[in-house]
């Protein structure tokens, strides 16, 4: 099955920001395109709006003007549903309510021929549900962009559990035929991205909570440390705290309040007050009127402090093993030493330096924990934890070796997994369990992830670089300190450790 013909119309329902741009990215393709608006005048209105849209693009040499004459002649607002009628495509952005969404495309299915493709936007509601309203719910899939259409080029094609796979396949084949990159998934809460996305906001709230950090240092650990580009709560902040609740509130009821998407009571606080971020001048920051950006606090980072002359590296210290030539550029000498039962770097105070790996820094004598990198060379900043009965020699000990490499260290409070180790755990739990749950592929998870949300690297991609067993033996110590089931390694995690460690013990 192959894309749609560039001569068959395609119509878009629902004129707000996402309508325009997905009408935007279809016409740019070379379809005709049709707009529907239930608010009279709201069509032309987004018809200009989407021409001005064109004009730009002529300015910054995306388009020339040739080609934007002929787009704009492409465009027509439709004041009717039944002025649809020839279409081969109908995709609906409306308003984010099943029963709206439903009575829309009862209401088309008597109008458009039986081959025309009808397609949803909808984030949060399910697929199956929507078309569960047809008499031929074959049809009908799930095309779900990511705002803003005509730039990010994440598209996820939702097979709702009655979709034929002619018109998935037509979907998937249309939406790459458009320029943006597809992934196939199935009709799961939150599909792909906003289902496996939800440990980086909720992690990052759970350290918070517990007091072991501010939003500017958690955010700063989480760029700086672990390569994402922007923060949880920076994020959130962009987004509209009210609008990410919802989806996590959505995941959280849709898959019968499973604990693993709890949201945060922190993040209900601030919506209840109304800080809902830069649409409200105020979230987790403040955003003045006229700032370029957020007034956010600086980050915790420790002074300045002298490096140790010498450690001791006790086993090959895992995925941070790179530290050790780091360390040694810095010209401190290190002596390596095999050790069967441990991985941790010795500080001449007789303190331990030892990676995040869920358990805390109480249960052992003068233990520093030190959280994940991306790229220990590369990341700028490292955090540290440490509990009340750490030695301060131990901790200064820490600090100053990390310095000496050019980081900048943040000191957060004693918390299992620390900020990047729980996030990144969890995250490639959730990937996993997808898969296994016949939701989307290694590969499509990877890509979505990375197009969708930015990340710097896919789950899977994550899981090859710290080794298969590393994230559920990070979740199985997390699940010991907090059995509420959160952080309990999902079977298909758990299978994918285990049978690695049998063939290396065999």
């Amino acid at each position: 099955m192959t894309a749609l013909d560039l001569s068959s119309p395609v119509a878009v329902v629902g004129t707000g920001t996402m309508g325009q741009g997905i009408a935007q990215v279809a016409l740019v393709a070379g379809h005709p395109v049709r707009l529907y608006d239930a608010v009279p005048g709201r069509a032309r209105e987004a018809a200009e709006a989407i021409g001005a849209r064109l004009d730009r693009l002529v300015a910054k040499d995306r388009l020339t003007g040739a080609e934007r004459d002929a787009a704009r002649a492409r465009l027509e607002p439709a004041a009717s549903l039944a002025e649809l009628a020839d279409c081969s495509l109908v995709a609906e952005a409306v308003l984010e309510r099943l029963d709206v969404k439903q009575e829309l495309f009862r209401e088309l299915e008597g109008i458009v021929a039986d081959d025309c493709l009808l397609a949803t936007n909808t984030s949060s509601l399910s697929v199956t549900a929507i078309g569960g309203a047809l008499r031929h719910p074959g049809r009908f899939v799930g095309l779900h962009f990511f705002n803003p259409a005509p730039l990010l080029p994440l598209v996820e094609v939702v097979s709702g559990f009655a979709t034929d796979v002619t018109s998935a396949t037509r979907a998937y084949e249309t939406a790459r035929a458009w320029g943006k990159t597809p992934v196939a998934c199935a009709d799961t809460p939150g599909f792909i991205v906003n289902r496996i996305a939800r440990p980086f906001y909720a992690e990052a709230f759970a350290v918070y909570e517990a007091q072991a950090a501010d939003p500017a240092t958690i955010d700063a650990v989480l760029r700086e440390s672990g390569g994402f580009r922007m923060g949880a709560f920076e994020l959130t902040d962009l987004i509209g705290q009210d609008v990410n609740e919802s989806v996590t509130h959505s995941v959280w009821q849709s898959f019968f309040q499973d604990v693993r998407f709890t949201p945060s009571l922190a993040q209900r606080r601030l919506v209840e007050s109304g800080r809902l971020g830069r649409k409200s001048g105020h979230g987790w920051y403040a955003y003045p009127d006229g700032a370029d950006g957020p007034e956010r606090p600086e980050p915790h980072t420790a002074e300045k402090t002298r490096a140790p002359a010498h450690v001791v590296a006790e086993g090959d210290l895992g995925p941070a093993g790179e530290l050790l030539a780091l360390i040694r550029e810095a010209g401190i000498q290190v002596r390596e030493e095999d050790e069967d039962n441990g991985t941790r770097l010795l500080l001449p105070s007789g303190g331990q330096l030892v990676l995040a790996d869920g358990q805390t820094s109480v249960e052992f004598r003068d233990v520093v924990y030190f959280d994940l990198a991306l790229d220990y060379r590369r990341a700028t900043r490292i955090a540290l934890s440490a509990s009340q009965d750490t030695s301060p020699q131990t901790l200064a000990e820490a600090t100053g070796l990390f310095q000496a490499l050019g980081k900048d260290v943040s000191v957060i409070g004693d918390v299992p997994g620390m900020i990047v180790a729980r996030t990144v755990a969890r995250i490639i739990d959730l990937a996993h369990d997808a898969v296994a749950k016949g939701v989307a592929t290694e590969e499509d998870i990877d890509t979505a992830m990375r197009l969708g949300v930015n990340y710097p690297l896919g789950p899977f991609e994550w899981s090859r670089a710290l080794g298969r067993s590393w994230a559920c033996a990070v979740l199985d110590e997390l699940h010991e300190r907090e059995p509420s089931g959160r952080y309990a390694p999902s079977l298909a995690l758990y299978r994918h450790a285990y049978a690695t460690d049998k063939r290396e013990g065999a």
